[in-house]
């Protein structure tokens, strides 16, 4: 999506915003309320290649020795080591906000490399996502069970896994390369800053590490969503933001929403207007995102460049029709280019992936403030902490703590910082890929590389190479698994040299 994929690859905060727009209701990292209900019918597919299901016994608290600390609970992690022999290297994917399986499944790209390196492939599940649940069915009870949740915790799982499995292998000397999308992008970056020691190097893809703080401008991912859709046509752009002025003029009579629902093609009847709102911005925003150069299949079966398929809807309306049903439209490529769905489940809200957790992140450590310019094709808005800090609170009990991963992983100056202690981190990004913008985009150092594509959505990367694939996408995964090759040749020189010292 990584992943998301994830790099999702998902999907965060947004607040005191224009119309009716309620705050923190809409799509914000991977979109809460919204981002479950986009992918309300869909299944998760299973890894295109063979592997093995594991689970390993893990310590519930890596950082404090409270009695509750040592509990164990049972982390799932995936293998893949059908090329792999003792001393070749592990290829670790650093787990997102979801079921596992679902980033191996889209995660193609480490199997394509697989047999070059005979690398063993490892997917380890993150905490509280998917079946790896410290308490079990009471895991998201309260915030005395999901206070375990977060980055740090995630990291140090992923670091006590490796060196188990590295000693169970007989293979202390393999070396370690992590892989992420999206979150987990971010978590792969960490990982190689936070456990230098254990991983040579880290593939970071579709990664906003600098989406904290005020390091980039809040308004920059709704900025480049809009931008996606301008550049393929200035009247596209300006129909869907148009659009919303017409679906908030919209009465909330029963009789108006009747014929919304009609209009809209929903299974059931409309209560409000709000669930239209969310259910068309989530297909701007998540086209935008996977804006693949080939046919997909990570959120939703969708054509190649789908954003210029969409805005190709848009402009063959005559002149005399309304932005929302042009809006709608476009936006039904995205839930039904399948042509499987008769009618839209549009207010039906279910997490088949296991992406609940993410709630909680983002009210605790994951905050990434959001606004709307008025540029946007979306109702401008502004970013209120004290209401969002409430809204936290009212439903967890927690106050956010907004400085807290610039403080623990850093952000700031980080082309000064980076460049005098880190070392071996590929960042990959796309400039179709809204989250670009929170993304390392330029070189670091010789060995900190930012890979930046034009065209590329989210994570692209990772996905399986296919014959369609265009040839600056060919070149962008070349290049990764240069470099790559470079860490591995670099780390097992390193060994040589160790032990032509200790013989002398």
């Amino acid at each position: 999506m990584a992943t998301c994929l994830s790099l999702l690859f998902l999907f965060l905060i947004t607040s005191s915003v224009t119309l009716t727009t309620p705050a923190n209701s809409l799509p914000a990292f991977f979109p809460r309320a919204t981002y479950q209900s986009l992918i309300k019918q869909a299944k998760s597919p299973k890894p295109k290649f063979p592997f093995k299901t594991h689970y390993f016994p893990q310590t519930l608290d890596h950082f404090t020795f409270q009695p509750k600390s040592s509990k164990i609970f049972y982390q799932k992690y995936l293998i893949n080591s059908q090329y792999w022999h003792k001393g070749a290297p592990i290829f670790l994917y650093t787990g997102n906000e979801g079921d596992i399986e679902w980033f191996a499944a889209n995660t193609g790209f480490m199997l394509d490399i697989a047999p070059k390196f005979k690398a063993l492939l490892v997917f380890i599940e993150h905490r509280f996502y998917g079946e790896s649940m410290p308490f079990g069915k009471d895991s998201y009870q309260s915030a005395k069970t999901l206070g375990y949740l977060n980055s740090q915790q995630a990291l140090a799982d992923f670091a006590v896994l490796i060196r188990s499995l590295k000693q169970n292998l007989s293979s202390e000397a393999s070396a370690v390369v992590a892989f992420g999308g999206s979150y987990g992008g971010m978590l792969a970056a960490w990982f190689r800053l936070k456990y230098p020691h254990i991983a040579v190097g880290a593939l970071a893809s579709s990664a906003p590490i600098l989406q904290f703080d005020k390091i980039i401008p809040w308004s920059s991912f709704y900025d480049a969503v809009s931008q996606d859709f301008k550049d393929v046509s200035r009247n596209c752009y300006e129909v869907i933001k148009g659009s919303w002025a017409e679906l908030e003029a919209i009465s909330t009579q029963k009789e108006a929403l009747t014929e919304l629902s009609k209009a809209f093609r929903t299974c059931k009847s409309l209560h409000s207007t709000t669930s239209a709102r969310d259910w068309l911005w989530a297909a701007f925003v998540y086209t935008a995102m996977v804006n693949y150069p080939t046919e997909a299949n990570f959120m939703k079966p969708l054509p190649a460049y789908p954003v210029q398929q969409m805005c190709k809807i848009i402009d063959k309306f005559p002149s005399g029709a309304t932005k929302l049903s042009c809006a709608f439209a476009a936006a039904s490529l995205y839930y039904n280019y399948s042509q499987a769905e008769n009618c839209f489940e549009i207010e039906q809200e279910v997490d088949p992936h296991g992406l609940h957790g993410w709630d909680w992140q983002t009210c605790t450590e994951m905050v990434m403030p959001m606004t709307r310019s008025k540029e946007s094709m979306f109702p401008p808005s502004g970013f209120d902490y004290e209401e969002f800090a409430e809204q936290c609170q009212m439903k967890y009990g927690v106050l956010p703590r907004p400085h807290w991963i610039t403080t623990e992983f850093g952000g700031q100056r980080i082309e000064k910082v980076l460049k005098r202690f880190g070392s071996n981190i590929i960042f990959s990004n796309g400039m179709q890929d809204p989250w670009s913008r929170g993304g390392v985009l330029k070189n670091i150092s010789a060995s900190i590389i930012a890979l930046v594509t034009e065209k590329g959505a989210h994570h692209v990367d990772f996905r399986s190479a296919t014959k369609e694939d265009p040839d600056w996408l060919t070149e962008l995964r070349r290049q990764e698994v240069e470099i790559i090759q470079k860490w591995l040749n670099e780390y097992h020189a390193d060994l040589r040299h160790a032990s032509t010292e200790v013989l002398v």
